[in-house]
């Protein structure tokens, strides 16, 4: 009787040893390798919609870093988005570095080390609405004027697909109305990798390959 209550016990401490395996497993890789979203509202359109489940790769940026192109899950600059614990999808447009100009409605790059000016192709991703359309804040404004943002050392500007309606670094304000246009390196938690749901719409993700070398 004892071997038998003995076996149970065992039994038991080997599940919850198991699940507890599991457990510590998955909240590892959800940690440290690759994580679940869904996309909230139209800011990405259409290169992500909204209600959509996206798997982003953390790997990515604990090995390296972003780079131009990659939509990326991120804790906005603003002070309420931290408190909240809130994330945004946008891609990464201006690397440390970059001078980013917006004019025109079109988006230029002088990059790091580099004294010239080369407006970047973004005709892949960006839809008709959108390609041509790219303006300083408000972003429904229309203004065509020019604004420069010089993107500092670990620091970042992202720009959300559709440009009209996207909240990014042309909006993102402090409490006190001061532009905040930058997204630091550690509040970027992701590369967007794969399209999960719905499974029609499943499709990896890839950067675009920019030319700046302005020939």
């Amino acid at each position: 009787m004892s071997e038998h209550k003995h076996g149970i016990l065992f039994h038991i401490l080997d599940v919850a040893f198991n699940i507890i395996v599991i457990v510590a497993i998955v909240a590892g890789i959800r940690t440290f390798l690759v994580s679940p979203f869904q996309v909230e509202g139209h800011s990405m359109d259409n290169t992500l919609a909204d209600s959509e489940y996206i798997v982003i790769n953390k790997l990515a940026y604990y090995i390296g870093n972003p780079t131009r192109g990659d939509v990326v899950v991120f804790h906005p600059p603003t002070e309420d988005g931290k408190k909240l614990g809130k994330f945004y999808v946008k891609r990464v447009i201006g690397l440390p570095g970059d001078e980013i100009i917006i004019r025109d409605g079109y988006v230029f790059v002088r990059s790091n080390n580099s004294d010239t000016e080369v407006q970047l192709d973004e005709s892949l991703y960006l839809n008709d609405k959108n390609w041509g359309h790219t303006y300083r804040h408000p972003p429904s404004s229309q203004d065509t004027s020019e604004v420069r943002y010089s993107v500092p050392e670990n620091q970042y500007f992202l720009l959300g697909d559709n440009r009209n309606g996207s909240f990014d670094s042309r909006s993102f304000l402090q409490d006190t109305g001061k532009a905040i246009p930058f997204v630091a390196q550690s509040e970027i938690k992701g590369r967007v990798w794969f399209v999960a749901l719905p499974i029609t719409k499943s499709h990896a993700l890839e950067a675009p390959v920019y030319d700046l070398s302005g020939e």
